[in-house]
């Protein structure tokens, strides 16, 4: 199993940067950030600056979206942070929530969100592609990769990742949950005529190490406020009848408003809705051995990447556990002799 760290460009750009390089340094193999311009820093220029004082890590959104960017210039970006750095970025898109609703916008349709993962992606891939009525391609892109992993939670957004996405990224750690968009996603990819077992799937969830129950959950209870925008839209779209999982659709019931002046903080006011035990199935809390327990579970159904959200007051040990007990546990087994 990869593990990845999900960071906030929050001023100061240094200290993004710093937490990037510890993730690098306690074995981590990717450092995704939130990509919403007018709450947090621009996370491209600070890709670039993570990549220059790096060697390994990959860098790239937890998610952009197809709405706040031109689709050629966001192929541009990634093609020129791959020819300085050499091929360690990667995209995660969705259908735009922070960056969007912020601006008083609203999410991009599926057909929108298609289209432009295959532009972004040829693109991003030194390939032509058409594109407004004409082939377009960077003539001095050579070589360039990137893969595009879509975050979904919908039936039919899980659909569209199974028909095009060369990986999943699921924003919640609920092992029920996980298990049942997994395989909807290989159904997809399957009666779409693509390999199933091809498709990268990576789960993304806030991680905290520690001893204090209370105070981790209330540190981590943004997240299903977060999460719960998305099912929102899901209720409004299908209702509760099955379309998704009951797991997924009944917490939000007390649900009233959402300030996204206050996404992604611990401690906001606006998601007191969220009782623990939505907290504590969708996140990873408590000792080392309580999350090993957990990631085994998931990389059994099939998870190849945990990404642990850091929006919390304890990043650095949580940084250090992860390099020092967790991740070599995860890891295979070499032994120097036989």
């Amino acid at each position: 199993m990869d593990f990845g760290a999900v960071l906030q460009t929050n001023p100061p750009a240094s200290r993004t940067v710093h937490l990037a390089k510890l993730a690098e340094q306690y074995g981590f193999s990717h450092v995704w950030t939130f990509d919403s311009h007018l709450l947090w820093q621009e996370p491209y220029v600070i890709y670039s600056q993570i990549l220059a004082e790096t060697k390994r890590i990959t860098v790239g959104p937890m998610v952009t979206n197809p709405a706040t960017r031109d689709w050629t210039v966001t192929a541009s970006t990634y093609a020129t942070l791959n020819e300085m750095y050499g091929n360690r970025t990667i995209c995660g898109i969705g259908r735009g929530d922070s960056a969007v609703r912020a601006t008083n916008g609203a999410p991009s349709n599926l057909k929108t969100l298609r289209e432009s993962i295959r532009v972004i992606r040829e693109l991003a891939n030194s390939r032509p592609v058409e594109y407004n009525g004409a082939t377009v391609q960077f003539p001095w892109s050579v070589g360039s990769k990137l893969d595009v992993w879509v975050a979904a939670y919908g039936p039919l957004a899980l659909k569209l990742t199974g028909e095009v996405g060369d990986g999943f990224i699921l924003q919640l750690a609920d092992i029920d949950i996980a298990q049942w968009m997994i395989k909807t996603v290989r159904d997809a990819a399957e009666q779409a005529g693509r390999d199933p077992m091809s498709i990268r799937f990576c789960v993304a969830a806030p991680m905290y190490i520690g001893d204090d129950v209370e105070h981790m959950r209330d540190q981590c209870r943004w997240f299903g406020g977060m999460v719960g925008n998305h099912v929102a839209d899901i209720v409004a779209k299908y209702g509760t009848g099955g379309a998704v999982p009951k797991a997924l659709t009944d917490y939000i019931q007390g649900r009233e408003s959402y300030d996204y002046n206050e996404h992604g903080k611990a401690g906001n006011t606006h998601t007191r809705f969220v009782p623990d035990e939505i907290v504590d199935r969708f996140c990873l809390i408590g000792s080392a051995s309580d999350h090993i327990a957990k990631l085994e579970e998931l990389k059994s159904i099939g998870v190849d990447q945990f990404a642990g959200y850091l929006q919390h007051d304890n990043k650095e040990e949580t940084l250090r556990v992860y390099g020092e007990t967790v991740i070599p546990a995860l890891k295979e087994k070499i032994v120097a002799t036989a």
